[in-house]
């Protein structure tokens, strides 16, 4: 039933790759910032300042809810495995927070006089296999009719205020710990042209973040966020730039999934890709690197790992924070 359609050829992106560009994103947003309700129900302990991973409200007791979603157009042809990253993805922001995912809802756009309802049935299929493996319910959801499938999450989960883990907590002098090798989306770029399907890919995609994230929390990380449609240089360009300090990364330490070099050099990367290089070169200092170098760094990860401000076990450290330069990300 899944074999004969290949969902990504039903969609204009695949992944995060079809987020909207960090720059455009960060214009849009920009009136949205640093306004709340008049009377309150609680405090808003993390928003949209620093375009941290998920919201995070207090609760009593010392405890915060933590408030996500994440949802895009197919990153691979099966529906199944579609479901399955897509939720992984969704988890994730939750994870990277240091807390724990406790309910999700699914978000569903489908094209139904273009794909059969079998296929739907399959995404969901995924999505609930993996929020169950991690311990989340599934409590329904919302779907429409839409030109291109797309499917996702809203999740909400628990966390430690005293172990909250956040993007603009970095500081000069610690390390940089990256949970997940890149590569995947200059791998799925390839797959959606050529049908070459990386299992190594989808493995990593598919594996939850939640056994780094519970690493992170026991190390007492209090910096970090998760590698995913900004790439790698995008997303520690926003954590250095809103903790005040200079990543610096050893380009040759960073870990990538087989094939992914071979893709780059085969010209197999997204535009999302390019506009995410385009917008950190002017605060990033690529002199040591080469072209695709700079590309696999700037690749759209879907469902990537954890970047954390500290070291945790079997995680390579890729770099270290130091004290602010003139560049917010330095190569070497």
């Amino acid at each position: 039933m899944t074999t004969t359609v290949r969902l990504t050829q039903y969609a204009h992106g695949g992944g995060c790759a079809c987020k909207i560009p960090p720059g455009e994103l960060e214009a849009v947003v920009a009136g949205l910032t640093g306004t709340g309700p008049r009377d309150p129900a609680t405090e808003l302990v993390v928003g949209l300042d620093d375009g941290d991973d998920a919201a995070v409200v207090r609760l009593p007791g010392g405890q915060g809810l933590v408030l996500t979603t994440d949802f895009f157009t197919p990153v691979v042809d099966d529906a199944h495995t579609f479901g399955r990253i897509a939720a992984a993805n969704a988890l994730s922001d939750v994870y990277a927070m240091g807390g724990t995912p406790v309910v999700a809802v699914n978000l569903l756009g489908w094209p139904r006089d273009v794909l059969p309802a079998e296929l739907a049935a399959e995404v969901l299929r995924g999505g609930l296999e993996v929020a169950q493996a991690a311990g989340c319910h599934v409590g329904g959801g919302h779907s429409i009719d839409s030109p291109e499938p797309t499917y996702g999450m809203a999740v909400t989960g628990l966390v430690d205020l005293d172990r909250l883990i956040r993007n603009d907590a970095a500081e000069a002098g610690t390390a940089i710990s990256l949970t997940k090798p890149l590569g995947v989306g200059v791998l799925n770029n390839r797959m959606k042209a050529t049908g070459e399907v990386s299992a190594e890919a989808i493995a990593s995609m598919t594996t939850l973040n939640a056994e780094a994230g519970r690493a992170a929390v026991a190390a007492g990380i209090r910096a970090g966020t998760d590698v995913t449609g900004f790439g790698l240089l995008g997303h520690l360009y926003k954590m250095a730039r809103a903790s005040g300090v200079t990543a610096v990364v050893d380009a040759a330490s960073v870990p990538y999934l087989t094939g992914a070099r071979q893709a780059v050099a085969a010209g197999y990367v997204a535009g999302g890709t390019r506009r995410n290089l385009d917008w950190v070169r002017p605060h990033t200092d690529l002199s040591a690197a080469s072209e695709d170098d700079a590309l696999l760094l700037a690749d759209a990860q879907t469902s990537g790992g954890l970047l954390l401000g500290g070291e945790v076990p079997g995680a390579p450290v890729i770099g270290e924070f130091v004290p602010r330069g003139e560049a917010v990300v330095v190569l070497r």
